[in-house]
């Protein structure tokens, strides 16, 4: 083929090509076909059970809050820390106050609950029944009670979900959510809680699940026994040995079984409660058949085709090989850098279409290359000009050195009118003002920022008009590790700026601490102000994780100046990495802890 001019290669390569692919369909279509309709069917099972079991967790979760009430109540608690045998007053009056207060409003609440329990450690238990026949227990099965229901729960307080009822004949018709629960004399559990649901409201759930003409679903529990079954018979019988340990350990795919001499296609999932299996099940059959069906229609199909294919081949290979090679002609002008369009046929098709588009690419490319080079011009232009704005705008910033020069003029007339305030606040500006001109971010030491706070109160006890001491609890050690300029007076201004917001008291504190953990020389700063609200804290975390600077004062998320809490964060990163930053813990009305988190050494300086 290697000496064939472009049409026959053309029509024999058509012809292989159409050979190769029927051949290809008929031996591969219904391996191919079968394999993704099992897989399709598996991700089709995987959310129906999954589906089944969101909606079983949704609806023991509700029950699980509603028994919130219970476990928070002094009542439940007092009930449980009362001495062995006790049958008087305090039993019956906790009772009475259980009952009204509790447990009544949540039978209105939930008619579906049969019954709920409570079993102390000292064989002191309380039985309330929903429409239902009361029972009564001798201290032997109340302790034979307590002692399968602490074996079956977690002594840690989760929930527990049993296919078990204290009630006579309800064994299978019971679903009951219990765990251990504790007084308020000792923080380990003393006792259970137990609610009892009817599972004939709980099977409404898993209703009308539609899986085909012999597909069905059902619940087993751990020990292999139906829970749930379409036929009602099956319900507490154990499953089939066929698929019994399969369905118990089956992992995220579907295995095959046969029943009753049919194969079928099984897909389980656990409950996160209750230690729960919920499978599904389809005939193999019906999953094949589609498959059968592609088969023969794909090899109908392609006999058709390699006849329709070899006509088309013949005539599209006479009408592309005339325009293809007039545009090859073309292109090759183009290689030498002559821009040369070329004539187009009468009819219209894609080679046309594309013998189109080359004249109208180079019509393009020789206006392009022109307007790139304007655009060079253009942009350079545009960068002197940036430049030469930037350049203005810094010859237009007022030289801050003035500033102190003026400053000191202002000390030398506080000493000479022996004004000992103006003195103070001036001079502590200055030193202020001559430590916060130098922007860059190079580090200092632990005690240069001490020293920028203290000029800070300084001006701060004439503002507020009264003395405040900061708690500074920094080891010596401490005092010269390095850190970023300007980072801790901000942390403090904020705190008189939020935390004090309605003015300072004479128990609030602002405590400054600082030590090593690991690879980080951690700094913090703590007050006991109104604290941030969950929101305000989650929104003011958010923009801490956005790593840029602030623009502008927006909140209590800055501070005064324009460097504020984002800002301070963000030139810790600038300094030593995005590793490190400010962190923040807040609780209302409890007080404010920021803090900032930098390498130990400079080994650990990035940037």
């Amino acid at each position: 083929m290697k000496k064939l001019n472009l049409y026959p290669k053309l029509f024999l390569s058509y012809l292989i090509v159409i050979m190769i692919s029927l051949t290809s369909v008929g031996i591969f279509s219904y391996w191919t076909s079968s394999r993704e309709l099992d897989q399709i069917v598996e991700k089709q099972l995987s959310q129906v059970v999954g589906n089944a079991v969101h909606h079983t967790d949704l609806y023991i979760r509700n029950y699980e809050r509603s028994m919130v009430s219970l476990l928070n109540s002094n009542y439940v608690k007092r009930f449980i820390d009362l001495p062995q045998g006790e049958t008087g007053y305090p039993y019956y009056e906790l009772r009475k106050l259980m009952k009204e207060l509790l447990i009544e409003p949540a039978f209105a609440r939930n008619p579906e609950i049969a019954d709920i329990f409570i079993i102390s450690a000292d064989n002191n238990a309380m039985y309330f029944y929903n429409d239902s026949i009361g029972e009564s227990f001798n201290k032997q099965q109340i302790q034979q009670q307590l002692e399968f229901y602490r074996a079956n729960t977690d002594s840690q307080g989760s929930l527990s979900v049993l296919n078990h009822s204290i009630l006579s004949g309800q064994q299978n018709m019971m679903v009951t959510l219990v765990r251990q629960i504790r007084g308020l004399s000792s923080t380990e559990p003393k006792g259970i809680l137990a609610v009892e649901l009817r599972a004939a409201e709980l099977s409404e759930l898993w209703k009308g699940i539609d899986l085909g003409e012999n597909g069905y679903f059902f619940i087993a529990d751990e020990n292999g026994k139906y829970v749930y079954h379409p036929d009602k018979n099956k319900i507490a019988a154990s499953l089939p040995d066929q698929i019994q340990s399969q369905v118990l350990e089956a992992g995220t795919n579907a295995f095959v079984a046969v029943i009753d001499d049919k194969p079928q296609m099984f897909m389980s999932r656990r409950s996160n409660y209750g230690n729960w299996r919920l499978v599904v099940s389809m005939s193999v059959e019906e999953l094949r058949k589609p498959s059968d069906t592609i088969r023969t229609t794909t090899i109908v199909i392609g006999c058709l085709t390699l006849g329709i294919a070899l006509w088309l081949a013949y005539r599209f290979g006479r009408s592309i090989t005339g325009p293809i090679r007039i545009l090859k002609g073309a292109m090759r002008q183009t290689e030498q850098g002559k821009w040369i369009t070329i004539p187009l046929p009468e009819h219209r098709d894609e080679i046309t279409e594309l013998m189109s588009r080359y004249n109208l690419m180079v019509t393009r490319l020789s206006e392009l290359v022109d307007k790139v080079y304007q655009a060079e011009l253009s942009d350079q232009k545009s960068q002197m000009e940036r430049q030469k704005a930037e350049l203005q705008s810094l010859q237009l910033q007022i030289n801050p050195h003035f500033l102190y020069n003026t400053l000191e003029t202002i000390v030398c007339y506080a000493v000479i009118r022996d004004s000992k305030e103006i003195y103070e606040i001036v001079k502590a500006l200055a030193y202020m003002l001559r430590y916060s001109v130098q922007t860059n971010l190079e580090e200092i030491t632990v005690a240069n920022e001490l020293k920028h706070v203290m000029f800070y109160l300084v001006v701060l006890k004439h503002r507020i008009g009264r003395e405040f001491d900061v708690d500074v609890a920094i080891h010596p050690d401490y005092l010269l590790h390095s850190m970023v300029r300007l980072t801790l007076q901000p942390l403090i201004e904020n705190a008189f700026q939020h935390a004090f917001a309605d003015g300072v008291e004479d128990y609030h504190y602002i405590r400054i601490d600082a030590g090593e953990d690991k690879d980080t020389f951690w700094i913090s700063v703590e007050d006991n102000g109104v604290g941030i609200h969950e929101a305000k804290l989650e929104e003011l975390r958010e923009k801490l994780g956005t790593n840029q600077l602030a623009d502008k004062e927006s909140g209590s998320s800055q501070g005064i100046g324009g460097i504020g809490i984002v800002n301070v964060h963000r030139r810790i990163q600038m300094v030593f990495g995005e590793q490190y930053g400010l962190q923040i813990e807040s609780q209302v009305d409890r007080g404010t802890k920021l803090i900032m988190i930098m390498p130990a050494s400079d080994q650990g300086k990035e940037g």
